[in-house]
């Protein structure tokens, strides 16, 4: 495997072969000149003589000499390749947060300026990708929905009790709809650099409970939240963090008995945990149930087995993980 090399340290190499090699022709040069002297002078004394002045005027100059021409050297390459540091670390700072990245050449040297248009014009083809893609998904999602939303009125008007089951189901897949092209928009802004906001847990939390908390109370079963006082601030999207707080507390439901209580609580630190009264899941079944097609024994045998891969994807768009506390019988989003 090829080891990448550093042009400082080969610029650095280079000048010093210049410097040696151009030091040694001119002493061989002075030794030349001198070898005449010397077989002129007849006394030990006088060979004594013209050797310190050799190293007077000679050597001792051209020592002092190459000292601080290395010390320039290495100050001129280091301030040469500064613009290049400069632009990499104001790169580094942007991208979590700014939408269409550029590397900004203005200050960079003429040599280096092939590279980075290559690559800004790289930049700018995967950003319109991702505006195409994200464009895509809201198209695709408008469409889908129609045909449910119209699904959803002509079952209110059937008089049956097999129409309360395809209402669900028709709810059911019109949730995962929105999530999973909630995914594809979060894929394509991720693609763009697409600035992200500034969240507070506690009202992600408290959004969700109350619009969750009606349902679970009509099928028997009670949930609560414990919130912080402090504020849990994150940088994300926050309908996307919802959506996966959301899909544990409906697997914290359907695994949760008649009576039972689900518990939402915030923090310490960033943190939602969602703790419910089944048998909890190992980081084995964790890990197992997040892959796509994979469902749990308390799962929905109509459902897609999306939900925590879903749930886990949303997190690692977010630098966060999906873990299981199994003695609290919790799952956790750990945003940190």
């Amino acid at each position: 495997m090829t080891r990448n090399k550093s042009m400082f340290k080969t610029l650095a190499r280079g000048l010093a072969v210049v410097g040696f090699t151009g030091t040694a022709f001119l002493l061989a040069a002075v030794v030349i000149e001198y070898r005449f002297t010397f077989s002129e002078l007849s006394t030990s004394e006088a060979i004594k003589a013209a050797l310190k002045e050799m190293i007077e005027h000679v050597a001792l100059p051209v020592g002092a000499l190459l000292v601080p021409m290395a010390i320039a050297s290495l100050w001129v390459m280091r301030r040469a390749f500064r613009p290049l540091s400069d632009a990499a670390a104001a790169l580094e700072e942007l991208t979590a947060q700014d939408r269409d990245i550029r590397i900004d050449d203005h200050a960079l040297p003429i040599e280096v300026l092939p590279f980075t248009q290559a690559v800004n014009n790289l930049l700018s083809k995967l950003a319109d990708a991702a505006t195409r893609h994200e464009s895509f998904a809201a198209d695709i999602a408008h469409e889908l929905r129609t045909p449910l939303a119209s699904m959803m009125l002509e079952l209110d008007e059937i008089d049956h009790p097999a129409a309360i089951r395809l209402k669900g189901d028709v709810a059911s897949m019109r949730r995962l709809i929105d999530q999973l092209m909630l995914l594809a928009q979060m894929d394509a802004q991720q693609a763009s650099a697409t600035a992200t906001d500034t969240i507070d847990l506690n009202d992600v939390a408290r959004e969700v409970v109350a619009r969750t908390a009606p349902a679970i109370i009509a099928d028997g079963k009670s949930i609560e939240l414990s919130a912080t006082e402090q504020p849990e601030i994150v940088r994300g999207r926050k309908e996307a963090i919802a959506a996966a707080l959301r899909n544990l507390i409906e697997n914290a439901v359907r695994v949760t008995p008649l009576g039972g209580r689900i518990l939402v609580s915030v923090g310490a630190g960033p943190h939602l945990r969602v703790a419910d009264e089944g048998q909890g899941l190992s980081t084995e079944q964790l890990a197992s149930l997040m892959q796509r097609n994979r469902r749990s024994d308390h799962s929905s045998p109509d459902g897609a087995g999306l939900g925590l891969a879903i749930v886990d994807r949303i997190m690692h768009l977010h630098g966060g993980c999906v873990r299981t506390e199994p003695q609290q019988k919790a799952l956790v989003l750990d945003f940190s």
